[in-house]
């Protein structure tokens, strides 16, 4: 490999020579694991919207003239679009405060931007970074790329489900079927408001969601080192937040508070357990599914679901519940991810919370895998979901929960006897009822009607 030489205030180091990075980021290579844990893409990207940006206020400002201003733009829209991602190798598991991959940005900017002019133009502190620190800079890329992975990806997945889920709903809100509570037989309900409480758990979950988010919109950019905003313009921090929101689309401000913004990250605590919570609510989807199509034969067996892939190595024929499995596991990957960003977040010293890339990482994990399992789930099972009407009615024939219809006419006591003799007798309700003289078969019939229950 070819390497050329590269300069920082530490000194020389060598670098690859068609690499876009520089020294700093050489050191970060060198000196922290090169593990599988890279820094997300999506914080790559925030950070240059926050360099793109930083570039246009500064140049308003007319600290920054207007030839450098726009280099640093076609660069960041470079990176906005994926075709420098290679030249971001660094890893997670680096400086609590994402400094390394703060200096990793400015020095693909400025090298790739100076190689466009053709010529020394651009400094990767002294321009890309003008009127910014690492410590204000990581944090509000966080924000943005919390917001726009949310909004952009979680957001989408739900709502597809939600659309499925509405039609379920629909299709089966007259298929009556036995109710369960504790796994005990209980009394009957349509398939159709089983599946709305499923609708409802995703729709409050985007809900809870949506009001969480709002306080990420707050940004640190500004704040500088330790939230005095020391060498950054007065108004640069208002200014940066609104373009912001303009290059984004969405209400990112500027915070009211930056020594708040640097030091405290509660906000991601707390969107994310309401992520957690969702991940929570999907897992007893996907177990309430797997349940209910459990068998074929010697299971509940009361609804189909798709058939996509061989089960088993060994059993010919059998057919697993494969993605609720997946979502199952990818809930308990959340739970796991909340439990490291809490602690994480509690980790603010003094002025900076030094935690940030495990917060960013577990964070956008989340997110992600959230998204992408929930699409599939909503794609390769609930969209193919059927009822086993023949097995649900069959199931409510033999529910002794039936008889709690009785209670208004019969009393608690009795309406218990009738249900205990049939449950030890082996025999039907309606037959127990009158083998204990209780009701007559016409007034069973009476008041007996699971269309009436539900």
């Amino acid at each position: 490999m070819d390497y050329r030489t590269e300069r920082d205030s530490m000194g020389e180091i060598l670098v690859p020579s068609k690499a876009y990075w520089g020294a700093q980021t050489q050191r970060s290579l060198e000196n922290f694991t090169r593990s599988a844990e890279k820094m997300p893409m999506p914080i790559i990207h925030a950070l240059a919207i926050v360099k793109k940006a930083s570039a246009i206020t500064n140049a308003k400002s007319s600290r920054l003239d207007q030839k450098r201003k726009d280099i640093i733009i076609t660069v960041c829209d470079e990176i906005l679009s994926g075709k420098l991602d290679s030249h971001f190798p660094l890893t997670v598991w680096q400086t609590g405060s994402g400094t390394q991959t703060n200096m990793n940005v400015n020095e693909v900017i400025a090298n790739r931007g100076n190689e466009i002019a053709g010529g020394k133009l651009l400094h990767p502190n002294d321009h890309v970074n003008m009127s910014q620190s690492s410590n204000d800079t990581f944090p509000a890329a966080m924000n943005i790329s919390a917001v726009t992975e949310i909004t952009g990806h979680l957001f989408p997945a739900l709502d597809e489900g939600i659309t499925v889920l509405h039609r379920l709903m629909n299709e089966n809100m007259n298929v009556i079927k036995t109710g369960r509570t504790h796994l005990q037989d209980a009394v009957p309900i349509t398939f159709g408001q089983e599946i709305s409480a499923w609708l409802e758990m995703i729709t409050q979950g985007k809900e809870s969601i949506t009001q969480a988010m709002t306080t990420l919109y707050p940004l640190a950019l500004g704040g500088t080192a330790v939230g005095t905003g020391l060498n950054a313009p007065k108004g640069f921090a208002e200014e940066s937040a609104n373009e912001i929101a303009t290059l984004t689309g969405l209400p990112f401000v500027t915070s009211h508070n930056k020594f708040h913004a640097l030091t405290s990250k509660a906000s991601f605590a707390y969107v994310h357990g309401a992520i957690k919570s969702l991940a929570a609510d999907m897992m007893k989807i996907a177990n309430d599914i797997r349940w209910l199509s459990s068998g074929p034969r010697c299971g509940l067996g009361e609804i189909f679901i798709p058939e996509n892939e061989p089960g088993s190595s060994i059993m010919p024929g059998k057919v697993n519940p494969t993605q609720c499995e997946a979502l199952t596991m990818a809930a308990v990957q959340v739970m796991g991810n909340d439990s490291a960003i809490g602690f994480a977040s509690s980790q603010g010293n003094f002025q900076l919370n030094v935690f940030m890339p495990v917060i960013a990482y577990n964070f956008l994990q989340s997110v992600n895998i959230l998204a992408e399992v929930f699409t599939f789930f909503a794609r390769k099972c609930l969209d193919g979901i059927r009822p086993n009407t023949e097995k649900m009615s069959g199931n409510l024939s033999k529910s002794l929960m039936l008889v709690t219809a009785l209670n208004p006419h019969t009393g608690y006591d009795k309406a218990a006897l009738i249900a205990k003799n049939a449950h030890e007798k082996n025999i039907t309700l309606k037959e127990s009822a009158i083998s204990l003289g209780i009701l007559t078969a016409e007034e069973y019939d009476r008041y007996i009607n699971p269309q009436d229950m539900v």
